[in-house]
């Protein structure tokens, strides 16, 4: 870490060097100017240079403020201390560490120098106590003259303080002065240290740099020799009770300051437009006077605030005290004054900048007009002193250096030539002229430079330090209705101007990892927070029908409502290099959050599809389509979970061929649950095609399942016995019986098998017939899915003027000389009708598919493992009269209110039988057996009988009801 730091060291090492040789040489050049013979200037200790003496005092509050920064930075002092101590271990051993001697010697140098000069932290001590020759430590003349051009320059500093903002660096400029003069001369002179002592009563601390706050009256303490004969008890506690009420103060005037500032802001800014609005085409005097004065009224209002906020939050952080809400409310609101009095500045930049240039006009040829009027009065003395040349020389270049563009450079140049000219000391500028010379070279400083003070006073890069601080205001910005982000980002953004300007690598990944960090806090603390409570009232509202109305009257003050819609139209902010737009992030989340939702639960299509219309409606977001087949109201049971629960569906469902749907056994609410054509359409447009194959495969997987627990059944010895002899007697007894399988015989069958154990309540042919049953679902359904998907595609095609006759697009496009683009589309139109046509033309026949797929394997003929299945034709007659009686039993249950099964189809049964009978190729067998006509000749033979019966004793009937029964079953089990 401190490795790569090093070279910032060793440039802040070499600064410091060259501020102590300017030191050095601007005390000896000063010394050398104060007793220069009059053989080379004549009173030349008329001349105080007090610019040059302020100059000295500036560069000392440079090394004061680096000794204050650094002496507050625990980490860095922790961390070289570290290296320091490694760097001298590697010294000692270079081999160990395979380091070059050579180069390891100077970099040890420069080492030492840096932890001397640097890391003490004794920057400023150090500069003044260096060793000066013996004359100007002992020269009381050149003393007096610092101690009175310092007292001379506090006296004019607290006359401005009294009115005005104290001057926080013109005050550190003469408290270095101050112990400077104490350092080089040896002596503390007791009256100049009380008075500059007495400064705090006006500034009693100020904010520095970061957490920095520095007491010039606690500086003094430190340095200040023989402390207790200059300053007593009271001073210090009457200092140290001014820095507490300050803080006291600060915090009170915070709220008020906040509450004031809109109104102060809003006068300026009317002020300012209207002003600036005013073009005529030669502006007055009064005029650019008016202009003038409010620039700096809008500068000198963002620097108090830039200072309250700065002194107070660094003071909060330093004795480590929470500040209220209300406070940080005060606090974001001061914030946002000042950069919006930046925005200002900036939205009539050009107009400022030309006004300032016709005030420093104004000002330099009123400056001018001033050193020329004196200028002429010496000219026309008729006696000329080299004193007197001087002068004239020194006013001629003022003037000239006046005629030109005004810089920084040429100001300096104009204050110098006029204290050469003695223009304070002598008589030849009158009192008032004076005033107004220091005021005009003020103005015109300030003129020149005003966009830099504007950058500096609204600058708020002291939220570097206060990240905490941002976070607070993250979190508050939904529920802070007067809370403007997109200046508040603007402070932020001036963070950036202290990360570095160069493009070097280092600067590089401090500024992506300091833009990270923040943007991490504002998507935690506001944007995922925005996005939340945007959906949340989406939800709400497109539910609201299910709550009662809410008759509380609401405030438009505090609509959270309104408060969202001014949120979503706030346009895009800067964050560093990084634009942030709300809006779109909002539109983002929501577009992924209803895509997902609906993914996993399509029956809520609707539901999100609802609420991306009324976000366009309440907020103007624009989401994008999900893409998604969206269900509708009569979906039905999903074709895609009927499939992988294909289990559970064919025992709790029933199927009806002739109308071909499935209906629910039996549920729990007072509706039933069907799934028909309609429904299974729905769920391909949901799904696709695909799922057509997905069923296909499910219902393979559990006809395994369900053709081995068939296998089973029918393999008992006692079962295949009986088989084997109905099959003997019928071919015997063909002719006798007229080629008819008796019924007889068949009841017979159930009767014999009645003998054999039971589970579960479930005799032997129950158990075949509901496995038989389920097996026929299970066919039912691929016959459903198949049509289900004809009707989709019919559906889908449902617009084209024929189907036998389906144009190529895509020769079309090539003909006509379309794009690319649209070619390629015309060929993924031909293809989707291909697709179509072919699903339409039932090209895949799935239950031959699945006949082809088991008929090997289950065949007797060619797998003698399953030769006890070629018998099974003989058990259809048994199955069918047991599958009579149940449909019999299940309709009479049909109207009781106690009912347990709502069972009035079961066509699985039949479609069952009919696919064993095929995949074990023994339907002509069953067909030999004529077993529909041999049961409705018996049925027509006992109705016969019956009715004899009737005829041949009508009072039979009356007094035996049996017989009505009895015709009435007959005729029951003919409809079957």
């Amino acid at each position: 870490m401190i490795a790569q730091f090093l070279p910032q060291l060793q440039q802040l090492h070499v600064f410091i060097n060259r501020c102590y040789e300017v030191f050095h040489n601007i005390i000896c050049q000063l010394h050398a100017f104060l007793t220069l013979k009059s053989s080379f200037l004549e009173r030349a200790q008329e001349r105080k240079l007090i610019r040059m003496w302020r100059s000295l005092g500036l560069l000392l509050s440079v090394l004061i403020s680096l000794d204050e920064i650094i002496r507050q930075q625990s980490t860095l002092q922790q961390h070289w201390q570290s290296y320091y101590r490694a760097m001298q271990l590697v010294a000692h051993n270079p081999s160990q560490f395979d380091a070059r001697s050579d180069l390891l010697q100077p970099l040890q140098g420069l080492i030492a120098s840096i932890d001397q000069s640097i890391m003490q932290a004794n920057l400023y001590k150090n500069c003044c106590q260096q060793m000066f020759d013996k004359n100007i430590h002992d020269n009381l003349q050149f003393s007096e003259r610092m101690k009175g051009i310092t007292i001379e320059m506090f006296e004019k500093w607290d006359r401005v303080a009294a009115d005005d903002m104290p001057d926080k660096r013109h005050l550190m400029t003469i408290v270095a002065l101050v112990l400077c003069h104490m350092f080089i001369f040896r002596t503390v002179d007791k009256k100049m240290m009380r008075i500059v002592w007495n400064s705090y009563k006006k500034l009693p601390l100020f904010h520095l740099s970061g957490y920095v706050i520095w007491s010039p009256c606690e500086f003094m303490l430190e340095n200040m020799i023989d402390v207790d004969r200059i300053i007593d008890k009271k001073m210090i506690a009457a200092m140290i009770a001014a820095k507490s009420a300050q803080f006291v103060q600060n915090m009170e005037t915070l709220p008020r300051e906040a509450a004031n500032a809109a109104n102060i802001l809003d006068e300026w800014k009317c002020d300012m437009n209207e002003k600036m609005k005013e073009t005529p085409e030669r502006i007055s005097k009064n005029h650019l006077t008016l202009r003038i004065s409010l620039f700096l009224r809008g500068i000198r209002y963002a620097d108090l605030l830039c200072r309250l906020l700065k002194t107070l939050m660094s003071r909060l952080v330093i004795e480590q005290k929470a500040i209220s809400r209300s406070s940080a409310s005060a606090a974001f609101r001061l914030i946002e004054t000042i950069k919006e009095i930046e925005e200002i500045f900036c939205k009539w930049w050009y107009d400022v900048l030309e006004s300032c240039q016709e005030a420093v006009q104004y000002c330099s040829a009123k400056l001018i007009h001033l050193i020329n009027t004196v200028h002429q009065t010496i000219r026309s003395e008729s006696d000329f002193s080299y004193h007197t040349v001087d002068t004239l020389s020194a006013l001629t270049v003022a003037e000239n250096a006046l005629l030109g563009s005004i810089s920084r450079t040429s100001l300096i140049v104009v204050g110098t030539a006029l204290e050469m000219a003695c223009y304070t000391a002598s008589k030849i500028f009158r009192g008032s002229d004076v005033e107004k010379i220091d005021e005009l070279l003020l103005r015109l400083d300030t003129l020149s430079s005003l966009g830099n003070i504007i950058f500096r006073t609204c600058n708020c890069s002291f939220l570097f330090w206060h990240r905490s601080f941002i976070a607070a205001y993250f979190n508050a910005i939904i529920e802070d209705n007067n809370s403007r982000p997109e200046l508040f980002f603007g402070a932020i953004n001036d963070i950036e101007t202290i990360l570095g300007s160069d493009e070097s690598a280092l600067d590089r990944r401090v500024k992506e990892s300091i833009r990270d960090e923040l943007y991490e806090l504002y998507e935690k603390l506001y944007l995922k927070k925005l996005c939340e409570a945007v959906e949340t009232d989406l939800r709400l509202t497109v539910h609201s029908h299910l709550q009662l109305d809410d008759r509380t009257p609401k405030d438009p003050m505090h609509d959270i409502n309104m408060r969202l819609v001014n949120l979503l139209q706030m346009p895009a902010v800067q964050l560093f290099d990084r634009l942030i737009d709300v809006k779109r992030y909002v539109e983002k989340y929501l577009e992924s959050t209803f895509y997902d939702l609906t993914a996993v639960a399509l029956h809520d299509s609707n539901t999100y599809m609802a609420m991306s219309l009324l976000a366009e409606q309440k907020y103007n977001l624009i989401l994008c389509q999900s893409r998604l087949p969206f269900q509708k109201l009569d979906q039905g049971p999903d074709v895609l979970f009927v499939a992988r629960n294909i289990d559970s569906f064919v025992e709790s469902y029933n199927y009806n061929l002739n109308e071909q749907f499935f209906i629910e056994k039996d549920s729990k609410s007072k509706q039933l649950t069907i799934l028909t054509t309609e429904h299974v359409a729905n769920s391909i447009r949901t799904h696709g095609m695909g799922i057509m194959h997905t069923t296909i495969n499910h219902a393979y997987q559990f006809l395994k399942k369900k053709f081995y627990v068939f296998s089973q059944l029918l393999y008992d010895d006692r079962i295949r016995n009986q088989l084997v002899k109905d099959e003997r007697y019928f071919h015997q007894n063909a002719e006798k019986l007229g080629k008819m399988y008796p019924v007889s015989r068949a009841q017979r069958f159930s009767a014999a098998i009645r003998l054999l154990g039971v589970s579960d309540d479930d005799l032997y042919l129950d158990k075949l017939r509901i496995l038989i049953t389920e097996i026929g679902n299970v066919m039912g359904y691929v016959r459903l899915v198949r049509s289900g998907g004809v009707e989709a595609n019919m559906q889908s095609l449902g617009f084209l003027p024929s189907l036998d006759d389906i144009p190529s697009f895509e020769p079309l496009a090539i003909n006509a000389k379309l794009s690319p683009e649209s070619i390629s589309a015309a060929k993924v139109l031909d293809n989707v009708f291909d697709v179509a046509k072919k699903n339409i033309n039932q090209s895949d026949n799935y239950l031959q598919i699945l006949v082809e797929a088991f008929a090997p394997e289950l065949r007797g003929n060619t797998n003698t493992k399953y030769e006890h299945l070629n018998f099974f034709y003989m058990i259809v007659p048994p199955l069918t009269i047991n599958y009579v009686d149940r449909m019999l039993s299940c309709k009479g249950k049909l109207g009781r209110r106690a009912r347990q099964n709502n069972t009035f189809t079961d066509d699985g049964f039949i479609l069952g039988v009919a696919f064993i009978l095929v995949l074990l190729d023994q339907h002509s067998y069953f067909s030999d057996l004529n077993w529909f006509q041999s049961v409705a000749h018996e049925c027509e033979e006992e109705i016969y009988n019956a009715s004899l019966g009737a005829r041949s004793s009508s009072s039979k009937i009356a007094s035996d009801p049996s017989a009505a029964i009895r015709l009435a079953k007959l005729d029951q089990y003919q409809k079957v």
